[in-house]
């Protein structure tokens, strides 16, 4: 692996974290939002990774002859986000019969929102995010002296 791919790696990180960051956002936003364009309670949004294949997809036929031909090793190169799903759990039920979009019994359906999951969840892509960046400057220090030992 160059140093540019991983600076490429470090790179497909950053973006997906910061999407991730962008979804808690959203989240923790909509916390107190009970209807929604599509009806009902708003649904907490969860990102899903996966790895980012070489030469694009995996199953692309120039990734394929280049593995078969032992050209390029068959790992990732880092990460993309593969989809936003919602989180299809209830949320809780709360008694508030002057609430308009209560029931006829009087209850409301709140966001399936936990506060705490969610900023515990925005501590751990903040680590990740600075896991990368602090990868990336690694790799610009290794540039560096790569250059300074070259110039000799």
């Amino acid at each position: 692996m160059s140093f540019f791919n991983s600076m490429n790696v470090s790179a497909s990180g950053l973006t997906a974290q910061r999407m991730r960051m962008d979804i808690l956002s959203s989240n923790l936003a909509n916390v107190e939002t009970t209807r929604t364009p599509d009806g009902g309670p708003f649904r907490r949004r969860t990102v899903i990774f996966e790895e980012r294949q070489p030469g694009g997809r995996s199953g692309s036929f120039a990734a394929m002859f280049d593995r078969v031909m032992g050209r390029v090793p068959a790992r990732g190169t880092g990460v993309r986000v593969h989809s936003i799903v919602e989180d299809p759990t209830p949320g809780p039920r709360v008694f508030d019969p002057g609430h308009p979009d209560a029931d006829a019994y009087g209850y409301v359906e709140r966001p399936n929102v936990n506060i705490v999951a969610e900023m515990t969840n925005m501590i751990s892509a903040s680590r990740a995010y600075e896991a990368n960046i602090t990868a990336m400057n690694v790799t610009r220090a290794m540039i560096n002296r790569t250059m300074e030992i070259a110039g000799r």
